[in-house]
């Protein structure tokens, strides 16, 4: 049996597309209030106008530690509370470490894990206090199976899974559940660098999918019992070898 999000409060950061939009509309659409945190706020602020007066637009740079740090407030005042907070931003970079740019590395690292931590420790203490709540993190199947054509990617999605699994247990006795989706490859805007030669392979070999198939299952993890809780959900696209 699942449960009601009705009237449930979340928030989710890169909201203003891909995974994180996709999420956020299944979201309202199960009756919850959502407060969308995006840095790019000529997409977010028309994107909240389209879905209605439950979608709360927070305009955020994830790179600025300081206002991560000091988020919850806002996201409290916006919405009037927090039970779901679905760290979903990230950054993609893909091609051989010796061609690599370690500023573009650090701008991925920076993204992908440091601000998915310091995020989530700025709202744990009202989870805590609460004694409820659910932290979802958008990892990826490059999180358990290292992929040779992005390592510095597969190294921060493995950082998030170590991550998450430790910080899971030390939630437990706090009523506040965490969990990791792991997406193989999805059709956002992360995909962009790709070699032109190698999505069209993909679309041929149906070997990406929409994002709205990680959404929903982003709200079957949220729709559990709170007996249990899905430690790692991993959805791929049914063409995809690897």
């Amino acid at each position: 049996m699942s449960e009601s999000l009705a009237g449930k409060i979340g928030a989710i950061t890169g909201a203003a597309s891909g995974i994180g939009l996709a999420s956020a509309r299944a979201m309202l659409d199960a009756g919850m209030i959502v407060v969308l945190i995006d840095y790019d706020a000529d997409s977010l602020l028309p994107v909240c106008e389209e879905l209605g007066p439950n979608a709360r637009p927070m305009v955020l740079d994830l790179l600025d530690g300081a206002a991560v740090s000091a988020m919850l407030p806002e996201i409290l005042d916006l919405a009037g509370g927090l039970d779901v907070f679905y760290a979903n931003a990230g950054a993609y970079v893909g091609g051989p470490v010796a061609d690599g740019d370690p500023d573009i590395w650090d701008r991925v690292l920076n993204l992908n894990n440091n601000s998915v931590f310091r995020s989530i420790h700025a709202v744990l203490p009202h989870m805590l206090s609460q004694k409820s709540g659910d932290i979802i993190v958008t990892s990826s199947v490059a999180g358990v199976i290292p992929v040779i054509w992005e390592p510095i990617y597969t190294a921060s999605k493995f950082a998030v899974q170590a991550f998450v699994h430790s910080t899971r247990r030390q939630l437990i006795e706090h009523g506040v559940r965490m969990g990791a989706v792991l997406p193989g490859p999805v059709i956002t805007a992360l995909l962009d660098d790709w070699p032109k030669a190698k999505m069209e392979e993909a679309l041929a070999a149906k070997s990406l999918m929409e994002a709205s198939e990680v959404a929903d299952a982003v709200i079957f993890m949220l729709t559990r019992r709170r007996s249990v809780v899905i430690r790692d959900i991993t959805i791929l696209p049914h063409g995809l070898d690897m």
